[in-house]
């Protein structure tokens, strides 16, 4: 059997300098967009494919914010409506993190503190947060960046059960304080089906030790 020690080195050698982008061509207007691209990139043979199209959902970026109570070992959810869940027989109210997309030149961390103010009441300050990663939600089809955030807070100071959100965006969210033993169970048994949520309680499972001794 060959070794595989040097696999990573073979890997994304690639970058958007491979890529022609013959036109773009916007489809659909709204409050989001939908572009079509007519393009050609390198293949991995060392050839140049052909000239193909494809759609692109241009949502913008979005940033994600997960409430770590450390001391207490609880995480605050939130739970609203999505249209985007109508789609199936499951409830199209979700259990999430906060989130929320960006204002005309903010930057991750002020739109971070913002959301946590709007959907939460939560004051954050920069210090506060902790860069988690940053994933590209649907690559195949969509063009959104999530930046994802762990936030470091008192959950004495938020009232589980409590509503809050913004009147004029039709925001309707109520909080959940769990501990993180409960947030796990409840993706385990299929409760939360937000990825950015998932994808938060995963690096919680796997990161909370050392956050605990901070």
């Amino acid at each position: 059997m060959k070794s595989n020690k040097n696999k990573p080195d073979a890997m994304l050698k690639f970058d958007n300098e491979q890529v022609s982008v013959h036109s773009v061509v916007t489809k659909y207007q709204g409050f989001f967009k939908m572009n079509e691209y007519s393009l050609q990139h390198k293949l991995f043979s060392g050839e140049q494919s052909q000239l193909f199209t494809r759609e692109v959902f241009e949502r913008g970026d979005a940033v994600v914010v997960m409430p770590y109570d450390a001391k207490q070992d609880k995480v605050l959810l939130i739970e609203q409506f999505r249209p985007g869940a109508l789609r199936g027989d499951d409830s199209p109210w979700l259990l999430e993190f906060i989130a929320g997309m960006f204002d005309e030149n903010e930057t991750p961390i002020e739109v971070a503190i913002r959301e946590a103010k709007e959907e939460t009441n939560l004051t954050l300050c920069p210090n506060d947060l902790v860069p988690m990663m940053q994933y590209l939600s649907s690559p195949g089809g969509m063009s959104e960046r999530i930046h994802l955030y762990l936030a470091h807070f008192n959950s004495d100071l938020v009232t589980d059960g409590a509503i809050h959100g913004l009147p004029e965006e039709n925001e309707d969210i109520l909080l959940h304080i769990v501990s993180r033993t409960q947030a796990l169970a409840l993706l385990t048994d299929g409760k939360i089906t937000n990825a950015a949520t998932i994808i938060g309680l995963q690096w919680l499972a796997l990161n909370y030790q050392s956050l605990s001794i901070q």
